[in-house]
């Protein structure tokens, strides 16, 4: 993941410094443990300040609004606390070349800071200080006692302190051409490495630039650099120090990145906020959308594993339970020819009643007939009994496994990450099984209570202009069949394969075509677990004939008047993942 480096810091804070100061402080929200959003007001607009603090994310630009679901994090609240009604008045740097910045919080413009919230844009030790007028930190993202560092600690009640100084030579714009070949080639290596070394507030993502507009090969040494070479590599360079003096910069999009100094015809973004906003929102995604899926997968595997070791015995109990009637048969056997029997005998062999043929019958030699006879009948009543008890138990394991079948269908089908509704359909499902008390969760119900039902459904048009919507997990596929679909529409699904409700909607007095039908069956195969195969058998009905069972767990319907018809999943797939390519291109 990219980091923001110095270039990019100043570059944010200078256009957050025209477009948002001054502005009044309304609200603080803390997104998650390394995220916090504010809300600033200036006379033309109202809009979100998000300053991060993650570790391979740290940033600060202007970004979406908070979702609305409760703020648990005191860090916010302190904020608040202290910083409620005043006005954001100053975005300075703290020193020259750091990746820090001081906001200045004032009752108005032009007054002094009342308070400095320190952003400090530092990798794995970045940090969000909160001080007063005199320096004093009052609340701080990340503390940082003397045990964990003898040189910088950061707690509560302690002086601020400013992070230690960078080496390196300080950039000059007033320096000579060839004092600078001389200070990047004095030893001799890859001309990356050897600029990062030489200068302070250099970056890797800024020698790329450098490189990329020069058109040099990104592993190019200093030895291997020609006359020409250099001077193109220094142009820029004073571009570079000269956009940073006039802060002026042009945000772009580069392969897995992003600049602020367009040199090169990048495709540009609409301004530096946007650009970083966007880039670390689906960075983070990204990251969070993969931990997501594979918990989910582990959990869900694990639980299956066990119900069908579970389905496993109770099968086999069934077997046994089958062979109630030989206990009985065998029991009247030795019952008709007690006379056969002499003590200490350990097996009787007698002819069947109906077929005459031999029945060999294991006895315990300490006990007599009628008490082996009576064992057996015993065994007989026991192996009933069992077949009574275990036939409900086995209907409730198998009913769980096809639920959990679905919920795992279900998160195969979000295979990758492509926009921010791939992990909303992940967290969904996550509160699902929370709900569903497969998952714990204390902060469940303080979430559930505001959290509203997405519809941001799959949604296809068929060859005569039809609209098809899919479910991506059994949330949305209980809100699709029972509270978006319309007397008119027609409900598929693959035909005893978990996969996702699909509706065909229909406006009064229309009929979809053959091709249209053909193309939504091949939808729901394969936004199934038949997704490989080349045919999958789909039903579908109207909504009139579909229904919910009582108590049914989520995603569960039951239909009837059903037709059949070959879904064909490979059909659909090349269109799918061009659509998906497309969806990602546009985010």
């Amino acid at each position: 993941m990219q980091t923001v480096d110095f270039t990019t810091l100043i570059a944010a804070c200078s256009e957050i410094r025209t477009g948002w100061l001054p502005a009044r402080l309304e609200q603080v929200y803390q997104r998650d443990r390394h995220t916090i959003s504010i809300a600033l007001r200036t006379l033309k607009k109202r809009d979100w300040l998000e300053i991060s603090w993650h570790p391979q994310a740290a940033h600060i630009c202007i970004g979406d609004p908070p979702p609305r679901t409760p703020d648990t994090f005191t860090f916010s609240q302190q904020l608040l606390h202290q910083l409620g009604s005043l006005a954001l008045v100053g975005i300075e740097a703290i020193a020259p070349w750091e990746r820090a910045v001081d906001l200045q919080f004032a009752r108005r413009p032009g007054e002094s800071a009342l308070y400095h919230l320190y952003v400090e844009i530092m990798g794995k030790y970045s940090n969000v200080i909160l001080t007063d007028a005199d320096n004093i930190i009052i609340t701080v993202a990340h503390q940082v006692n003397q045990l964990q560092s003898s040189v910088r600690p950061i707690l509560t009640g302690q002086p601020y302190e400013k992070p230690p100084s960078l080496t390196g030579v300080v950039p000059s714009i007033g320096e000579s051409p060839e004092r600078w070949v001389e200070r990047v080639s004095l030893v001799p290596g890859a001309f990356k490495r050897q600029l990062l070394k030489s200068y302070r507030g250099v970056s890797p993502s800024l020698v790329q630039s450098l490189l990329l507009a020069a058109n040099l090969d990104p592993e190019i040494t200093t030895d291997a650099l020609n006359p020409d070479d250099w001077r193109i590599l220094f142009h820029y360079w004073q571009k570079w120090l000269q956009a940073l003096e006039e802060c002026k910069f042009e945000p772009a999009w580069i392969t897995e990145g992003y600049t602020v100094l367009n040199w090169s015809n990048l495709k540009p973004a609409k301004n530096i906020q946007e650009l970083l906003n966007r880039y670390y929102t689906d960075k983070l995604n990204q990251q969070t959308f993969s931990q997501l899926r594979h918990q989910l997968s582990q959990k869900l595997n694990n639980f299956l594993e066990k119900l069908r070791t579970k389905a496993t015995t109770f099968d086999q109990r069934l077997q046994q339970s089958d062979r109630a009637d030989e206990y009985r048969q065998k029991a009247d056997l030795l019952m008709a020819y007690l006379q056969d029997w002499l003590p200490g005998m350990k097996e009787m062999t007698i002819p069947d009643f109906e077929t005459g043929l031999p029945v060999a019958i294991a006895l315990e030699p300490d006990k007599n007939a009628v008490q082996n006879a009576q064992r057996l009948y015993k065994q007989h009543q026991k192996l009933k009994r069992a077949r009574t008890a275990v036939e409900p138990l086995l209907a409730e394991v198998k009913a769980e496994i096809e639920y959990l079948e679905q919920v795992e269908a279900a998160i195969a089908q979000i295979d990758n990450y492509h926009s921010t509704e791939d992990l909303q359909a992940l967290e969904e499902i996550r509160e699902e099984l929370v709900q569903q008390k497969y998952l714990e969760d204390p902060e469940y119900k303080s979430r559930s209570s505001t959290e509203a039902v997405t519809t941001n459904f799959y949604r296809y048009r068929t060859h005569s202009g039809f609209e098809v919507l899919i479910g991506r997990n059994n949330r949305q596929n209980d809100q699709l069949t029972f509270r978006v679909a319309g007397d008119y529409d027609l409900w598929f699904h693959a035909q005893e394969i978990p996969g996702s409700h699909v509706l065909l909607r229909r406006e009064p007095g229309t009929v979809p075509e053959d091709v249209d039908l053909q193309y939504t069956a091949n939808l729901a195969a394969y936004y199934s677990r038949g997704r490989q195969s080349e045919q999958v058998p789909v039903v579908y009905t109207e909504l009139k004939h579909v229904y919910k069972p009582k108590g049914a767990k989520p995603g569960i319907a039951i239909y009837k008047q059903e037709r059949v018809i070959w879904g064909q999943p490979q059909l659909v797939a090349q269109e799918i993942e061009i659509s998906t390519q497309e969806i990602k291109v546009k985010s």
